[in-house]
């Protein structure tokens, strides 16, 4: 919300500075993020205060030497008047009649500062005078470009009539604009009025609040309109006031640039004032065209009724589109049908415009969920719907319809009719609640003098009644009856009228006190401790960390398998959402292989390689009950080459399974799990042959493997190898031990050869290791493949395994003859568990 200071001023006394007022409202909860000056010092552009002033066009003249250049002769208040060549178009109407009232301009002196209005951009420059076409013009009548408040040099700024010539235009129109950022609970203060409230209660001065009274001339107002309410759970309150014989027109300048300080853009002056007042007391306005609404009846005096929307309705808003209604959305209409989407935006069918002469003002209250939810759905943001989306009381029409009539009145010549048509079909109710000093105490830890709570409390409006003490107890603490006002909806339990006292007094004033208690007993939390864990590990893999959303479509599931191939995924039920934000996003995930790939896919868009994992819930149905089972997972996805591109020698091969295993390894082996085994495994999400199962303890961790083909397509990832594994976050949890033991470093070497089996191709290499391990135990300490070979002279249908073995015992070097006799133990073993058999030299060993 941006807030003129200048506007500010008129309701309350400011004393401070722009910067020492921002801190004090930041420090209130009304954050001010920026601060704006225009034409005032620290701007800019500094107006000069003896040579930008306030002038006033006495006559303008045909230049002798130029057919589109003009000869303006200015009085500013000191001395005799200048004459000043310009070429502005708006003062060519000024040549051949005189204006009927003073024609204000700002005016510029020789050696001012200004921007160069004929060059784009913001280029600055000191008026010198000069010759233009045989007249010495040493002043200049000025554009809003000119002066630094718009790109706009079309024309020169005209100012109101009642502008003081000779006064310096930063003291006539510089500004200084607050940009405060409210939160939602600050609704009260979406407002100037509501700004200037919370000043006065922050600085002791007091509020002065605009005049409301109107002089009301013409007929009885409810022989002109009716109003018909069918939804009060909508629309608590309408009222309605009629001004007739208005002049539709430009509004005056004072109120355009205010208007534009606020950041909105002037119309007209019915629709500007409409702005003005919603501005000035936070509740939105809008005027009908009162003949328009007169022609819809067929000559009787409209009725306006509001209701829901009914099938098949459509309007055309102010912003020329045509749109469908709901039947959610909540209209004002007549009996021809809609006329404005209410709270939201009118219907262009009784827009104001140059040709109306009476207006039918509209000042309501609304629910605040039904606008927010009709200003979304339509995809209509405005600022209407933003207040009347925080909330707005009621009371709060009366007041702003008739400072718009009268505002009416007195800038477009209008006549008000008689009386206010308002129908108040839901009455607010009136809230009051106890307070006391020691209630303060307790909940802030400090206490607050009881005169400075009833001060602080007045301040905000509040009624502050003293409580009846207890009969036998004159020396109560300090207690009150607090009736809340009508503009603060958010304040409706005790605690939140501490929260105003506190706010107030400053939280900057809070004292800094010590725990009076013993600090809780430090626990730890394994889980997420482990999770820290599995993190630091896999980054140190060289992966990066995503996290992607746990609401997906069933579709992403459904193409984690080919097409015909029972999905383990889309096997089970969905947690579902009733209300979900969009299409994308309406169940909760079975698995994080979605978010994985989909990730994957947008980085490939611009990157050769990725390696990423994520740690995550997956949500399970549990049978019989309504929430689901929420496992933690850890996701791994990978694709590209080996090594990233340098100068260095490097591997630039494509990533394959023996990457993923090693980086699951890896983690395996760094979180100290014992018993590790990969087994062959078939999934529909992986490649056939070039998946596996890891194990340990008897239980599943996971799976891990190349992409299918087909899955790879469905997503539409590049023709290369993706590696994917999905391992059980809880599982690994259950067997990592938090107690590692360590061995000694051996004091003797080990005996080190090489053994050669050959063996079916059925037989997995982990399997003859482990057979070699066990037989060999406890003096093989480590048994590493290191060749794997097919082909002549092997037989078919056999392949060549062939492992370094290492012998070693702790207290001794191993003989030959040990050496010798674990070999035939080893080769006996293979042979009789797995029928390997040892390939000999002369078969190219």
């Amino acid at each position: 919300m941006r807030v003129p200071l200048r506007w500010l001023q008129e309701y309350v006394r400011i004393d401070l500075s722009p910067e020492e007022l921002a801190e004090r409202l930041t420090l209130a909860g009304l954050e001010v993020t920026a601060i704006e000056r225009f034409g005032v010092p620290g701007a800019p552009l500094e107006w000069d205060r003896e040579r930008i002033v306030v002038g006033q066009v006495l006559r303008v003249e045909r230049h002798p030497n130029a057919d589109r250049l003009l000869l303006a002769t200015v009085d500013y208040g000191r001395g005799e008047p200048k004459v000043v060549v310009t070429g502005a178009p708006n003062l060519f109407p000024f040549l051949e009649r005189p204006p009927e009232r003073p024609l204000k301009v700002a005016f510029a002196l020789e050696g001012a500062t200004l921007y160069d209005g004929h060059q784009p951009g913001w280029v600055k420059m000191t008026l010198q005078g000069r010759a233009i076409r045989g007249v010495y013009s040493d002043a200049m009548v000025c554009s809003e470009k000119e002066l630094g408040i718009s790109e706009d040099h079309e024309g020169i700024l005209l100012l109101d009539p009642e502008a003081p010539v000779g006064m310096p235009l930063a003291d006539y129109m510089g500004d200084v604009v607050l940009e405060i950022d409210l939160t939602p609970n600050l609704a009260h203060a979406f407002s100037i009025i509501g700004v200037a409230r919370e000043v006065a209660a922050l600085t002791g001065k007091r509020l002065r609040y605009p005049p409301t009274v109107v002089k009301a001339l013409g007929p009885a107002a409810r022989r002109l309109v009716g109003i018909r309410i069918e939804d009060p759970e909508g629309c608590p309150r309408y009222a309605a006031m009629v001004i007739q014989d208005v002049r539709v027109g430009p509004s005056p300048y004072w109120m355009q640039w205010r208007l534009r300080l606020c950041g909105m853009r002037p119309i007209n002056n019915i629709v500007d004032i409409t702005n003005y007042v919603m501005l000035e007391w936070g509740q939105p306005l809008h005027a009908f065209d009162y003949d328009r609404l007169v022609e819809r009846a067929g000559g009787r005096p409209p009725t306006i009724i509001v209701r829901r929307a009914r099938p098949g309705e459509r309007i055309r808003t102010l912003d020329g589109v045509e749109r469908d209604l709901d039947p959610e959305d909540l209209l004002i209409c007549d009996e021809a049908g809609p006329i404005a989407i209410a709270g939201v935006m009118g219907g262009a069918e009784t827009e104001v415009g140059e040709a109306t002469r009476a207006v039918l003002l509209e000042s309501a209250n609304f629910d605040f969920i039904s606008i927010r939810r009709t200003a979304a759905r339509h995809k209509l943001p405005s600022e209407a719907s933003a207040r009347f989306g925080r909330g707005i009381h009621p009371a709060l029409t009366l007041p702003a319809a008739q400072r718009a009539a009268a505002f009416m009145q007195r800038l477009a010549g209008g006549i008000v009719a008689r009386g206010v048509v308002d129908a108040y079909a839901r009455k607010a109710r009136r809230v009051t609640l106890p307070l006391s000093a020691q209630d303060v105490e307790r909940v802030l830890g400090f206490a607050i003098p009881p005169r400075e709570i009833e001060r602080i409390l007045r301040a905000l409006e509040f009624r502050v009644e003293p409580a009846r003490p207890p009969a036998r107890s004159r020396s109560a603490p300090a207690a009150w009856r607090v009736t809340v006002p009508d503009h603060r909806l958010d304040c409706q339990r005790p605690e939140d009228l501490i929260e105003e006292v506190a706010r107030i007094w400053g939280y900057d004033r809070m004292p800094e006190t010590r725990l009076r208690d013993l600090l809780p007993p430090q626990r730890g939390n394994p889980a997420w401790a482990f999770e820290e864990r599995v993190r630091d590990i896999l980054m140190a893999c060289g992966l990066q960390e995503v996290i992607t959303y746990a609401l997906i479509h069933p579709d992403e599931e459904a193409r984690l398998a080919p097409p015909g191939v029972a999905n383990p995924y889309t096997a089970l039920d969905y947690v579902r959402l009733i209300n979900p934000i969009s299409e994308e996003r309406t169940v909760l995930r079975h698995t994080l292989l979605p978010g994985l790939l989909r990730t994957l896919r947008a980085n490939l868009r611009f990157r050769e390689r990725v390696a990423i994992f994520e740690v995550g819930k997956v949500f399970l149905p549990r049978p019989g009950e309504a929430l689901p089972e929420e496992p933690r997972r850890i996701g791994i996805a990978l694709t590209g080459p080996r090594d990233p591109a340098s100068w260095l020698p490097v591997d630039r091969g494509r990533m394959d399974f023996f990457d993923l295993k090693g980086v699951v390894e890896a983690l395996l082996e760094r979180l100290h799990i014992p018993g590790v085994a990969f087994e062959r495994a078939e999934h529909p999400s992986l490649h056939p042959g070039r998946g596996a199962e890891v194990k340990a303890g008897g239980r599943s961790l996971g799976i891990l493997g190349e992409l299918h083909p087909l899955v790879r397509r469905a997503w539409e990832l590049p023709d290369q190898p993706v590696l994917i594994a999905e391992l059980d976050l809880e599982a690994l949890q259950a067997l990592a031990s938090i107690a590692h033991v360590f061995e000694a470093v051996p004091r003797v070497p080990p005996v080190v050869e090489d053994l050669a089996f050959i063996v079916p191709e059925s037989v997995p290499a982990a399997a003859l290791a482990a057979v070699l391990r066990e037989a060999g135990a406890p003096l093989v300490r480590e048994v590493r493949l290191f060749d794997v070979y097919q082909g002549p002279p092997i037989p078919p249908g056999h392949r060549s395994l062939a492992f370094t073995v290492f012998y070693q015992a702790e207290d001794r070097t191993l003989t030959d003859r040990e050496v010798a006799a674990l070999r035939e133990r080893l080769i006996r073993a293979a042979a009789e568990r797995l029928g390997a058999v040892v390939r000999q030299k002369e078969e190219g060993m």
